[in-house]
């Protein structure tokens, strides 16, 4: 069966959690879905040792994918339980070996993960191992000297693997990365920031002209975080367990001999700024433009508003937005073109907050004059401008608009257009989770992550009285609870829900934050929805630079023709005014939950 048809299939069938089921279906059952050649196919054998080990060690690895092939397969992976953990006594080493495309080194990796998981090793508690075995399960080419990869996230033709396991092992930041690879005598070589580990094995240096994986990630700063120190393990089977006696005898007696990696280092400062100090960071950079008028640009105005209300004492923007929002405001500028889409009406989504703040309704009435331009429609059909194909973006767009509108005004009329519009929809399923809109069966990250916002922002606004209240809350309670189901260890969301490997979307993590976050402050959600939000911040956080570049944002993404086409969408590294302006969101959010 053609892999690009099957994981569609998987897709649509064997999805991840399904909240009416009564007993879950698990990442594992997704994986070892692809086993339909066994005898055959490596990757599905891989999938399934890497599947037991974890069932048997649930208290040591979880089962998880690291990215995906050419052919649209997921790459397994085993993590350790506290590979994310802010703080652990355990020395973090990721182990990756197969990227020739060898399945003599794959089954090496293996071993090696195999070996951990029943050695009698005094050290054995001072290791948390994570394991990549087959890195290049097609072997369409040899790949060990294929780094570090440049441009094309997430989508080359031609290796995509590289380009998912480099970031997900630089965003992981192990405190030491061992590829290992089959030979006929032993051989470690250590790159550049292995110290003194190194020397102790006696390994001979990797060249900085190398283009393994171990030497890129010990030259420079990989994804601006920091080198991390590297080995390679070359060695017939025969030996190798008595080699990575060796290195557990070192890692577990020495302290000294790996410390935390200057990559993981990083992170950690990055983690331990504030709310607020992450606020500010993203609103010295983003919310300074409006041209054009859209939501990436208005969200981040309104972002500067809350946070500076969160500040009272600090210093007030409101002159400069004042200044940048008058020409617009007075006519000078015209807002919009002749057929505004609803991302171009929610630019004005700061209209109330900048009318609060300065005392002049000419913002508010912005607000009123776009929730006019929607449409009371006959049941069924979504309401001008919205796409009368109910996407999802069209509910955050909606949502906030006319919720705004009926704040400002009272007028009910605002909340019945809204809330026909978000019952008729019908592209909820039975998980939770929403496809991009109906004629497009996929389980975009960002798509989830705008009706997660847009049921948020009617939540905000719609009277406990309301006919249709305890309908959108519960379709609210329904999405977070798949959103849920479906969060990374690393605490991001992917770019495709469904698909496992998938990027780590830096968006849909930010939009999901912050309806867990608002949730939570206004009792929507119980407290177990804690530990989801904390991740989702820690993910978001170490993904925000001190000068407000973001990491992997996916660009602006219409309705696709296909699941590889959702996959296959590039990710932005750097600036990024949507992600900015979401990321900034969030921020106020969490420091209002804070302070609660």
């Amino acid at each position: 069966m053609n892999p690009f048809i099957l994981n569609q299939a998987i897709a649509s069938t064997v999805r991840y959690p399904c909240a009416e089921k009564a007993k879950p279906v698990e990442l594992s059952d997704i994986l070892s879905g692809m086993r339909f050649d066994a005898m055959n196919d490596n990757l599905s054998n891989v999938t399934a040792d890497l599947q037991s080990l974890a069932q048997e060690s649930q208290s040591r690895w979880r089962l998880s994918a690291c990215g995906v092939t050419a052919g649209l397969r997921s790459i397994p992976a085993l993590v350790a339980v506290d590979a994310y953990a802010a703080e652990t006594g355990r020395r973090r080493i990721a182990l990756v070996s197969g990227l020739s495309g060898n399945v003599e080194d794959a089954a090496l990796g293996l071993r090696a993960l195999q070996w951990a998981a029943v050695a009698h090793h005094p050290y054995a508690g001072n290791v948390a191992l994570t394991g990549v075995p087959s890195a290049n399960p097609e072997s369409r080419t040899d790949l060990s000297a294929a780094f570090p990869p440049q441009g094309n996230f997430f989508y080359d033709a031609d290796a995509p693997e590289t380009r998912y396991l480099w970031r997900w092992l630089c965003f992981q930041a192990p405190d030491l990365a061992l590829e290992i690879r089959a030979g006929d005598t032993v051989e470690w070589q250590a790159n550049a920031a292995a110290g003194e580990l190194g020397a102790a094995l006696g390994a001979s240096g990797v060249a900085l002209e190398d283009s393994s994986l171990s030497a890129a990630l010990g030259r420079g700063t990989p994804d601006n975080l920091g080198p991390i120190p590297g080995l390679r393990l070359t060695t017939p089977d025969g030996l190798l367990e008595g080699e990575l006696e060796r290195l557990w005898n070192i890692v577990g007696r020495q302290p000294g001999s790996l410390a935390a990696s200057a990559a993981r280092n990083m992170l950690g400062a990055r983690r331990r700024r504030s709310f607020l100090d992450v606020g500010r960071v993203l609103a010295g950079v983003y919310g300074y433009a409006l041209d054009p008028v859209n939501y990436t640009q208005g969200v981040a105005i309104s972002g500067r508003l809350r946070l500076a209300r969160l500040e009272p004492s600090g210093e007030s923007p409101m002159e400069g937005i004042v200044r940048l929002l008058e020409p617009y405001v007075s006519g000078a500028i015209p807002m919009f073109g002749d057929r505004p889409s609803g991302a171009n009406l929610a630019g004005l989504i700061w209209g109330q907050e900048l009318a609060e703040a300065t005392g002049d309704r000419r913002y508010s009435d912005l607000i009123v004059q776009v929730a006019d331009r929607y449409q009371a429609v006959p049941r069924g059909t979504p309401p001008p401008p919205c796409d009368p194909d109910f996407r999802t973006e069209d509910m955050f767009m909606a949502g906030a608009m006319l919720g705004r509108a009926f704040s400002i005004t009272r007028e009910r009329r605002y909340l019945d257009i809204l809330t026909r519009f978000l019952l008729d929809g019908e592209i909820q399923q039975d998980d939770g989770l929403f496809r991009h809109c109906r004629s497009a069966p996929y389980f975009w990250g960002r798509g989830n992550g705008f009706a997660a916002l847009g049921l948020t922002e009617t939540l905000t606004y719609l009277p406990e009285d309301h006919l249709d209240r305890d309908a959108v809350l519960a379709m609210y309670r329904r999405l977070l609870e798949g959103m849920r189901n479906v969060q990374e260890p690393s605490g991001m969301y992917p770019e495709v829900l469904d698909f496992p490997g998938s990027y780590h979307e830096f968006t849909a993590t930010c939009m999901a934050g912050y309806a867990m976050a608002r949730g939570l402050r206004r009792g929507w959600l119980d407290e177990s929805y804690r530990e989801s939000l904390r991740m989702a911040w820690q993910g978001v956080s170490e993904r925000v630079e001190d000068n407000g570049d973001v990491v992997d944002a996916c660009i602006s993404t219409g309705v696709q023709e296909n699941l590889r086409d959702y996959l296959h969408r590039p990710a932005v590294f750097g600036f990024d005014d949507r992600s900015g302006s979401m990321a900034l969101w969030l921020a106020v959010e969490m420091e209002r939950l804070n302070r609660g």
